[in-house]
């Protein structure tokens, strides 16, 4: 498997990143297929290796509004680490995405089972989280403001 030394992997400590990856096996997906749906069970999760996936949140009386667009080396899904496991936004492909899989529950059980790289990986999803949700507020502030965009595009 080809060590990743940059994006959300590259962040892990080496020994932390071989124990994630040692867990991952790879797999694709065609350009517009929907990955997963908001409030869908979150039973695993992907380290995009390629392409793109946009993230959406269903927004009543508008439907799948796209909050940010990930790509190379990105984490897809945070929601399979924090209890109830459902996902907190939707997700459909761009483009063709190929990227490591992983199972949520075997992951868990690493994570609980050595505290160190429990620690390095919750950290490093905690880092995602947070730069979710500041895009996904700013696209929601940019969305409601007169003339935004739907595409999860800038305004500029």
């Amino acid at each position: 498997m080809t060590v990743v030394r940059h994006g959300f992997a590259g962040a892990l400590p080496p020994e932390h990143r071989e124990r994630l990856l040692g867990l991952a096996h790879e797999t694709s997906f065609p350009a517009e297929i929907r990955i997963f749906d908001e409030d869908g069970e979150a039973d695993r999760f992907w380290i995009i290796r390629s392409g793109r996936v946009a993230l959406d949140i269903h927004i009543p009386g508008r439907g799948p509004v796209v909050v940010e667009t990930i790509g190379d080396d990105e984490l897809l899904g945070w929601s399979w680490m924090f209890e109830p496991y459902r996902w907190h936004l939707g997700a459909q492909t761009r483009s063709p995405v190929r990227a490591y899989e992983f199972d949520a529950k075997q992951v868990r059980d690493a994570r609980d089972a050595d505290p160190a790289f429990g620690l390095a990986l919750t950290d490093c999803v905690a880092q995602v989280v947070a730069r979710r949700l500041k895009a996904a507020r700013l696209r929601l502030l940019d969305l409601y403001a007169v003339g935004g965009t739907e595409d999860g595009g800038s305004r500029a």
